[in-house]
């Protein structure tokens, strides 16, 4: 391939005005850079239910100005508790900046979080800063100019175009043309939203069951906190031979309810799982699916970010906090190495990360300490102590912290652990 000069880079498009994206652009503008957000669809809505943004991605957004915003919205998520689905405690991981994090984790909607980003951007970069309506549908390159095509026809003019545009990312499939279908794991996900009484102390996130049959569960509103209630997001996980709607995947596909009856011997002690599935609305549906690492995301003056680079199985939370990441590592090398080097700087640190994330999600990343459980105990009166160590569970944990990139201080110094 032609090697392309590095020129003045001015003019950034990103596909996608999704988290990654828009954090991008964030971040972008920070460092000098004129930006313009393309986004698929005609209006912009807060869809979807609730995400996490662990600590090492919420830093990010904090040190954006973003923390007041945030913390007003948002759960600050006191901890994860992965229980078996008689209720036993096997771990709880905490997340809090008490627990030496130098940032929380925050537990949102994901329709409250995009548009927090939506407003920060309008208002930092311009209300015309996020066009709507135009879904990039491909791009052709010249030595010193991207040319961005739409699917109204209509096309434009760039230095750098960054690939945010999500799983189906029509860049991912120009860059790699021959990448085969999704890859399907087995387990399809249902997920709600519903309001209720507050449980427990408002701020824990709860993981029971096992790879077959999972239940997840957390609050994800802070107004809804302070009045002593609860918006409470769940997904409910279970591996099914025939999936439905793998190839065409989209969290909000409007699902069945036939899957709750697989939860109604959950027995866990201070909620009622399959009650709080069946007081929900609106249940939607989606398989759980990724797609293989790729070996690169950069051809010339474009690259990708978020979904569109490294989609990955949503365990650990980590799909919006790495799409956080890689925006602050793009635009802080872009600010260094203006040009197709620093794309090229930002795919060798980012991509090979990312490879290994996606390839342990597949091996159930830190939720693997349910399966431990699942393989030792056998009813509610066993006891978790007698069966699985505390040392054994926290080597999935730290090991995981690794992986994903996310590490707290040392109590009492500035020294950071695993």
């Amino acid at each position: 391939m032609k090697i392309l000069r590095e020129d003045a880079v001015t003019r950034i498009a990103i596909a996608g005005a999704g988290i990654g994206g828009l954090t991008a652009a964030l971040c972008l503008h920070e460092r000098g850079f004129s930006v313009q957000v393309y986004e698929a669809v005609g209006d912009i809505s807060p869809l979807g239910v609730g995400i996490n943004v662990m600590p090492h991605a919420s830093a990010i957004l904090r040190d954006l100005g973003l923390a007041d915003v945030l913390d007003a919205t948002a759960i600050q998520t006191r901890c994860i508790e992965y229980r078996t689905r008689y209720g036993h405690l096997i771990q709880s991981d905490p997340r809090n900046m008490e627990a030496g994090f130098a940032a929380p984790q925050y537990s949102v909607h994901r329709g409250d979080l995009q548009f927090l980003l939506l407003d920060a951007v309008k208002e930092r970069l311009g209300k015309n800063a996020v066009v709507t309506g135009k879904k990039v549908t491909r791009f052709a390159q010249e030595e010193a100019l991207v040319t961005v095509h739409f699917a109204d026809g209509d096309n434009t003019e760039c230095d750098l175009l960054i690939g945010a545009d999500g799983l189906h990312s029509a860049i991912r499939a120009q860059i790699h043309p021959d990448e085969g279908p999704l890859h399907y794991e087995g387990t399809m996900m249902w997920r709600g939203a519903v309001e209720m009484e507050m449980i427990g102390d408002g701020r824990t996130m709860v993981i029971a069951g096992d790879h077959d049959v999972k239940f997840v569960t957390y609050p994800i509103s802070e107004q809804a906190r302070r009045q002593s209630k609860s918006l409470t997001n769940w997904v409910a996980e279970l591996r099914r031979d025939q999936p439905r709607h793998v190839q065409d995947a989209d969290w909000t596909r409007q699902g069945t309810r036939e899957f709750i009856d697989a939860f109604r011997e959950f027995a866990l002690p201070d909620m009622d799982v399959a009650a709080l599935m069946d007081a929900t609305e609106q249940v939607n549906e989606f398989p759980m699916v990724d797609r293989d690492p790729v070996g690169f995301w950069t051809v010339g003056r474009v690259t990708l970010l978020g979904d569109a680079a490294h989609p990955m199985y949503p365990i650990g939370a980590n799909g919006a906090s790495q799409a956080i990441i890689d925006a602050r590592i793009l635009a802080d090398i872009l600010g260094q190495k203006p040009g197709p080097d620093g794309l090229l700087a930002y795919e060798e640190l980012r991509c090979p990360a990312t490879s290994k994330l996606v390839m342990t999600n597949r091996r159930s990343g830190p939720e693997r300490v349910l399966d431990i459980a699942a393989a030792r105990v056998t009813g509610p009166d066993d006891r978790i102590e007698d069966l699985i160590s505390t040392e054994e569970l926290e080597e999935v944990a730290a090991g995981y912290r690794e992986v994903a990139g996310f590490r707290k201080k040392a109590v009492g110094s500035g020294r950071e652990v695993i």
